[in-house]
């Protein structure tokens, strides 16, 4: 095996302190719960760890970046993750903070071939996957798939819609969408569509879908939510399409999930040697085909299925999003969340 995976590190043009032979030891992953830990587990982590026999890779989990978050925050002096993956609004705070460490070209090589959309800030931990925000609907109760956002105000489904607002990012991005449908420039103001939003308040049964929005459509809960597309895409294969996913016609928000070496990793060589796998183009397909996020590395090689169903090579169709610029506007947009549009609904 060892002889097998040299030759196969030296055709990617690893780096061969990264992926020598000797590899051995434990780090920590901090990353999504649920399907995704599973998915992830069998699609990148079982063949690192087959690659590697003398390594193990834990798994420490959590249902979203802010938990992940404070996790390093509590951690801080003796931090017990070596590598977190969570959204790029998280990995900025994280890095601003100084939670997370810088990488180079020549420490993880696959950075080369990522994107140019998958450089978060300078230096620091690249996306990993791409994913977008898309209407989530129940096929047996929504008889024709909508096509625009407009559907969420249409009277039908008052009571029956799920919409996560914000501090989730899946808020934002509704915002953001809003805005383009209504002629707005989020960039210039918001005020449209937090009142277009107020105005919807009523109908939505749920602003923080419990247990996930996907579930709610798929038991009846709800007719229509907001959701990623990839989580959306793995349920319509779980459910035989019963649970439908659709991209609205006003365009969509290019969200990123990170990968980035925590501050002080206690084996940060092996980390490295995790990321720089993880971007791979072997892994990356992997992790496509089995849930449809959209690689961030343009060697990868999806299935055409996959292809239909994400991203891959179509990035300039979703809407121009700075996500450090929007950070510099999350206090005050979940100030609006709070007042003008969560309370419109009491």
């Amino acid at each position: 095996m060892k002889t097998t995976f040299s030759v196969l590190a030296l055709v990617a043009g690893l780096s061969s302190a990264a992926y020598a032979e000797d590899l051995k030891g434990e780090i920590t992953l901090g990353a999504y719960t649920g399907v995704f830990q599973d998915e992830y587990t069998k699609a990148v982590i079982a063949p690192f760890e087959a690659a590697h026999p003398g390594v193990k890779v834990n798994y420490a989990s959590d249902r979203a970046s802010s938990g992940l978050l404070g996790q390093l925050r509590a951690q801080a002096s003796d931090p017990q993750m070596d590598v977190v993956l969570f959204d790029v609004s998280t990995a900025l705070i994280g890095n601003k903070e100084g939670l997370l460490s810088p990488i180079t070209k020549e420490e993880v090589p696959n950075l080369a071939d990522l994107a140019p959309e998958a450089t978060v800030q300078e230096g620091y931990g690249p996306a990993v996957t791409f994913d977008h925000e898309v209407m989530v609907y129940n096929t047996e109760t929504v008889k024709t798939a909508p096509t625009s956002l407009e559907i969420l105000w249409d009277p039908a489904y008052k009571g029956k819609i799920a919409a996560t607002s914000m501090p989730s990012i899946l808020g934002t991005g509704l915002m953001i969408m809003t805005s383009k449908m209504l002629g707005e420039d989020y960039t210039q103001s918001v005020e449209k569509s937090v009142a277009k939003l107020a105005e919807l308040a009523p109908a939505v049964q749920t602003f923080d879908p419990k247990p996930d929005s996907y579930t709610l459509v798929l038991n009846g809960t709800v007719d229509i939510s907001t959701g990623w597309n990839a989580r959306a895409q793995y349920y319509f294969d779980q459910s035989n399409g019963k649970q439908g996913v659709v991209t609205p016609a006003e365009g969509t928000i290019l969200q990123k999930n990170t990968i980035n070496l925590v501050a002080n990793a206690k084996n940060p060589e092996l980390a490295k040697a995790f990321i720089n796998y993880a971007l791979s183009p072997e892994a990356q397909t992997a992790f496509t085909n089995a849930m449809y996020y959209s690689p961030t590395n343009t060697k990868a090689t999806p299935s055409e299925e996959a292809l239909k169903r994400t991203l891959f090579g179509k990035l300039d169709s979703t809407l121009p999003l700075d996500w450090a610029w929007v950070a510099t506007q999350n206090d005050r947009w979940n100030a609006m969340w709070k007042r003008e549009i969560i309370s419109a609904g009491n």
